[in-house]
């Protein structure tokens, strides 16, 4: 028991990250046996516990650890995989795991019957493995595998209700905006190993790591890199303008959506950057300023004309992450670290919430026998008789995302606005108008979320009469996660100042030093202003929608704008999809009847002129053959009769004729006197015989 209590946080930090890979691997064995989502739970659980006690509390503000195995070799070069441990890693590994439980926790009643349920736990643990993978990661490369990994993970949950074609569409828009910006992080990659030749984080970054020796990072190439990287945060993060993913993802269960907006999918953008900031120069810094700034201003103006709940708290993500990107531009990633553990545990209570509201709207709908959108706010209202707890609970959430005094977004919105302020100070002109936007934006926040809060929980019940009487608060499963995140959202988890974030644990972790002054008077200044103008948009939302004083036309071109998005997806539907459509058509024409018809020309005449060489072939090659053959048949017969008849007749004629004659020569030359005479007297015969007939 001991040895088990005294495990290293580098045991542990693997532990965490591959329970949850169990979980996916169990949950994929047993397929629709298991469906109550135990192993998932219990794998976060202990991930959750192995984080707090053994890797955070372990690491946080010791000396960082770190662990290396080698990989792969390509020549001279060694790949690694490892294993990095440092504040900002511990934080974000602990974040994503305490985060991830009360979902698990919340999806176990709010997911209950679902048939494809099991299919929920499995994309469910992936997606947390990933995420927790690339919290720790100590190389780029692994780190872009995981990214990989999670964006995957993310396209299965955003696409988990695949039998509604609107959530296929998300799915597929999420997957395919990713991949612009993973194309953007192969970049920074191939940058880096270019100008480095490593990947391995401590090697860049650690104290005497190649970044802090006689490195210029205002080259073309590291610009190069340091807009990759960004390009991979700004669509991970949903950063304009590949910020429309996000909204669309809403389609999947509103459980998913709280682990996504919170602290894993869209964070690990923000997440990046701080991991490597010290490689981005002051082009590529201001260039994220830029970007930040315009899609926190954009996306709370989108959000403020938003009937959909969920669409109106996706927006909102999008705008609380262009926060967190102009912090890291003006250098205050600290500020940005801090803004996204806070926001971490009251987005993800608003989702639970607004999940709360339409599973209990739904569930009455479907008692009733009624069609109607269960996630419309114009359907909605005095749903605090029904709901008292969870209205309370999410009036505590929808503080804290205002940055009202005594929440956990008070102290971290305030970080960021005052930082922006200060580093506008010391640059000067137009730079103003960075934190001139963002304060527009924090009233603009406030205002939204009053919207939401008054609109479905205050004023009179636009439910129709059949509806009313099958409300009812949601089950304590689903409550109970939704306690816990509540007192997350308050002030004192982060600091014991409820109106200083300079005490806040977070911010004293990472002691960043800024290129700006501090200037005291702003953090008195600022502050105030942000809560008197939250409280003045307040005041107007409820005149406006509890006690039915809207003044504007709702049919107006400004707010139909805003409720449209300014037509930005149908200007890159039109644009870039219906481009790549007419490319492809255009194609398709093209290889059917340009290079299928030369093909099939081609083939025909190659047909026919195969047929002609077969007919050549068999009447002319092959008749020339036979006559040649038959010539040379009888030619060699003739051959064979003049050698057989004539030339041998020749030979076996003299040939006996000689045999004879020496036959006969041999008979008279016996040895006998009586032959000799007989052969004379022959001789002399003939000899007469001529004389006489000449």
């Amino acid at each position: 028991m001991t040895e088990l209590l005294n495990i290293s946080p580098i045991s542990a930090s693997i532990l965490v990250v591959l329970l949850p890979f169990m979980a996916f691997l169990i949950q994929a064995i047993r397929g629709k046996k298991s469906t109550s989502g135990i192993f998932s739970l219990v794998a976060i659980a202990l991930s959750a516990l192995l984080s707090g006690i053994f890797v955070f509390a372990e690491v946080w503000n010791n000396m960082p650890m770190h662990q290396t195995y080698d990989w792969f070799r390509i020549g001279d070069k060694t790949f690694t995989i490892g294993i990095l441990l440092n504040n900002l890693t511990v934080l974000m590994l602990f974040i994503v795991s305490i985060v991830a439980l009360p979902v698990h926790i919340y999806s176990r009643a709010y997911m209950k019957g679902d048939p494809g349920i099991h299919r929920y736990w499995m994309y469910l643990s992936l997606f947390c493995f990933a995420m927790l993978g690339l919290c720790i990661s100590k190389n780029i490369l692994v780190s872009y595998i995981f990214w990989e990994l999670v964006g995957f993970a993310s396209y299965l949950l955003i696409g988990f209700w695949f039998t509604k074609e609107s959530a296929v569409q998300a799915n597929k828009k999420a997957f395919l905006i990713n991949r612009i910006g993973d194309l953007g992080f192969l970049i920074g990659i191939a940058a880096v190993f270019t100008t480095f030749g490593t990947l391995d984080l401590v090697d860049l970054f650690g104290k005497e790591g190649l970044v802090y020796s006689d490195f210029d990072n205002n080259t073309g190439l590291m610009t190069l890199a340091g807009l990759g990287f960004f390009l991979g945060a700004m669509a991970k993060s949903a950063q304009f303008p590949l910020h429309v993913w996000l909204p669309d993802a809403m389609e999947g269960p509103t459980s998913v959506s709280s682990l996504i907006h919170a602290a894993t999918m869209v964070a690990a953008g923000v997440f990046l950057l701080c991991t490597l900031f010290p490689l981005f120069n002051d082009h590529v810094l201001l260039f994220i300023t830029i970007i930040g700034t315009v899609t926190a201003t954009l996306a709370a103006y989108f959000a403020s004309g938003q009937y959909d709940i969920k669409r109106v708290l996706a927006f909102s993500t999008i705008s609380q992450l262009g926060y967190m990107m102009a912090a890291v531009g003006i250098g205050a990633w600290d500020a940005a670290l801090f803004h996204l553990a806070t926001h971490a545990f009251f987005k993800c209570l608003l989702f639970l919430c607004a999940g709360a509201v339409i599973h209990e709207i739904a569930h009455a709908k479907d008692k009733s026998g009624l069609d109607f959108d269960p996630q419309d706010l114009r359907h909605m209202g005095g749903l605090r008789k029904y709901m008292p707890k969870t209205f309370v609970l999410m009036s505590i959430a929808s503080l804290a995302l205002a940055g009202f005094p005594l929440t956990s977004g008070f102290l971290s919105k305030d970080a960021i606005v005052i930082a922006t302020f200060e580093w506008a100070m010391h640059k000067g002109g137009l730079y103003f108008i960075v934190p001139v936007l963002l304060v527009l934006v924090s009233i603009l926040t406030a205002f939204y979320i009053g919207r939401l809060i008054f609109k479905a929980f205050l004023g009179k019940s636009r439910l129709p009469e059949q509806v009313r009487p099958h409300l009812h608060e949601a089950p304590k499963q689903m409550l109970y996660p939704m306690y816990f995140l509540a007192i997350c959202s308050l002030f004192f988890v982060f600091s014991w100042n409820p109106i200083s974030y300079h005490q806040a644990g977070i911010l004293e972790g990472f002691s960043v030093d800024y290129i700006f002054k501090e200037i005291h008077s702003l953090h008195l200044f600022v502050p105030l202003t942000l809560t008197i103008t939250a409280l003045i948009s307040w005041v107007i939302g409820y005149n406006w929608y509890v006690l039915g004083k809207y003044p504007l036309d709702a049919n107006s071109g400004w707010i139909k704008a805003e409720t449209n998005q300014l037509g930005i997806n149908e200007f890159i539907n039109n644009t870039f999809v219906k481009a790549t459509l007419v490319i492809s058509k255009t194609s398709v024409w093209l290889d059917q009847y340009i290079v299928e018809g030369m093909v099939n020309g081609t083939s025909r005449g190659t047909l026919y002129l195969s047929k002609v060489a077969s007919v050549l072939d068999r009447y002319l090659v092959d008749g020339f053959v036979r006559v040649i053959r038959y010539i040379t048949l009888r030619l060699s017969q003739l051959a064979a009769w003049w050698d057989k008849h004539i030339v041998d007749g020749i030979v076996n004629t003299i040939a006996g004729t000689a045999y004879y004659l020496g036959h006969l020569l041999r008979w008279i030359q016996n040895g006998r006197i009586q032959n000799y005479l007989g052969f004379a007297f022959t001789v002399v015969l003939i000899g007469i015989l001529y004389l006489i007939l000449r």
